[in-house]
């Protein structure tokens, strides 16, 4: 994903042009398409004949992921793990958090084993209590296994974690109090989920697609903190 935005500790909402980087994970043969952006422009397909890079590490599964195309430059700041454990029990997900910076207008997630929160974009999981944690993670297609699969339910095209569920981020503990599905081309215009308030958090992964063609849907996902 690559986020152009300039970083702002309280940033003035505006039209973000955000790009999607697009990854392919080849497991017994198969080709499977990752995709995780706010707003994808001209996101490439398989088709587009993309040269394997090797460079995409691997899956939860332990498929190896290839980038589709050239690998994009992740953030240098971005790691994978080193800030705690994303966990959402009621669908079995524990996996690290690793944390990245928007960088020169762009925002790179590194990896597919992990959850990102976003540190110049409201707060760190420490300050929960001070507004807004981002996190973002991949979910591939056609049996990758990445974080955002174990959120999203695909037949049914929904999450498959349910209000009331508990999300726990860096050992803070969140409500989940909403979940929604938002085209990628209306999401940066969404205005209330960018909103820096105390205690909550938002998720934010593809929806993949039963018929396995590319994502064209984000799955949000909101929720407050718990009471300690």
């Amino acid at each position: 994903m690559v986020l152009r935005h300039r970083p702002r500790a309280r940033p003035r909402w505006r039209r973000w042009n955000i790009i999607a980087a697009t990854a392919v994970a080849v497991a017994s043969g198969m080709i499977v398409i990752s995709v995780i952006a706010l707003l994808p422009q001209g996101t490439p397909s398989a088709a587009d004949g993309g040269v394997s890079t090797g460079s995409g590490g691997s899956d939860l599964a332990g498929n190896a992921v290839q980038f589709d195309g050239p690998a994009p430059n992740p953030s240098a700041s971005a790691i994978p793990s080193g800030t705690g454990r994303f966990q959402s029990p009621s669908v079995g997900l524990d996996v690290p958090l690793g944390s990245l910076d928007v960088v020169d207008d762009e925002l790179e997630p590194p990896g597919f084993t992990s959850a990102y929160w976003v540190r110049n974009l409201g707060v760190a999981p420490t300050d929960a209590g001070a507004g807004t944690v981002f996190v973002v993670m991949h979910s591939l297609r056609n049996g990758g296994v990445a974080p955002g699969n174990a959120l999203i339910d695909v037949d049914n095209g929904r999450a498959r974690v349910a209000v009331g569920a508990s999300i726990v981020v860096d050992d803070v503990a969140y409500r989940v109090t909403r979940t929604d599905t938002i085209d990628k081309k209306e999401i940066s215009h969404e205005q209330s989920i960018w909103a820096d308030t105390p205690g909550r958090l938002v998720v934010i992964t593809c929806l993949q697609r039963p018929d396995g063609s590319p994502s064209t849907d984000n799955m949000v996902i909101e929720a407050v903190r718990a009471d300690p």
